[in-house]
């Protein structure tokens, strides 16, 4: 298997923060997390996930599994583990997937503004499938415009706006989101949740429209011991939006393990 464009931040003899982004994003999205690496020792891994980016198209349709299986060959690349791994929305819902699949290759879990999934309810799936078909049908030029906006609090800068809109139409790409959308179709975590035993933070902004903070609370209180942390006046992007408070969230939780 060809290894995912990644992108690396300081020196490589250091514990790694693995980083994986949403279902409409990229490595530069984790650009904000810089400082972690001075602050905290550690070495920032950032993917463009398979079919994503600066990444090669997988040559077979990927499911959650394969995008998860994907993520422990990286860990076997960059060092071969343990690694804290953090991941947003899609990344996050991957991450738990890890968590299940190898749990081995990690010190611990951070999921932010995430959730088990969108395979709760046939409704929540089939809006997950749609966005797929609103790709094909409008361009990802118009997705991405109308989407951003969604995607993060009310006070967020438009540049910071700007740059979410600039990275989903530089890093997304058919057929593999329609791949990931399914994806999180297929996925209900609920019941596996209790299978991780992992140190775990879970983030959400206060004001994500797109994975609510109850789906957290969800995450939080299904994962033995996880912590839980509000970012405020952040939307569904926290670590873009407020990366100060989402930094101190992340390098309190990561100091203390």
């Amino acid at each position: 298997m060809t290894t995912p464009f990644h992108l690396s931040h300081g020196p490589a003899d250091s514990p790694v923060l693995l980083c994986l982004h949403g279902i409409g994003s990229a490595a530069e999205a984790f650009d904000p997390q810089i400082p972690l690496v001075e602050r905290l020792g550690r070495r920032i891994v950032a993917w463009d996930a398979p079919g994503y980016g600066r990444s090669p198209d997988p040559a077979k349709p990927y499911s959650l599994d394969d995008w998860a299986d994907a993520a422990a060959d990286l860990i076997t690349a960059t060092g071969g583990g343990p690694v804290d791994l953090l991941g947003v929305s899609w990344g996050g819902v991957t991450a738990t997937r890890i968590a299940l699949r190898h749990p081995q290759l990690l010190r611990s879990l951070i999921l932010a503004d995430s959730s088990v999934g969108s395979g709760t309810t046939p409704e929540r799936a089939e809006a997950m499938r749609a966005r797929a078909t609103a790709v094909d049908e409008h361009g990802l030029a118009t997705f991405a415009a109308e989407r951003s906006p969604l995607l993060v609090g009310p006070n967020t800068p438009a540049d910071v706006i700007a740059e979410v809109e600039r990275l989903m139409v530089n890093a997304v790409r058919q057929p593999s989101y329609t791949w990931a959308c399914a994806s999180m179709a297929d996925t209900d975590h609920r019941d596996a949740l209790a299978l991780i035993d992992l140190p775990a933070l879970v983030i959400v902004g206060e004001h994500d429209q797109v994975t609510p903070p109850s789906l957290s609370k969800q995450l939080a209180a299904g994962i033995a011991g996880a912590e839980l942390v509000m970012i405020d006046d952040a939307g569904h992007l926290a670590n873009q939006e407020q990366p100060g408070a989402f930094n101190d969230a992340v390098a309190a939780f990561l100091s203390a393990e």
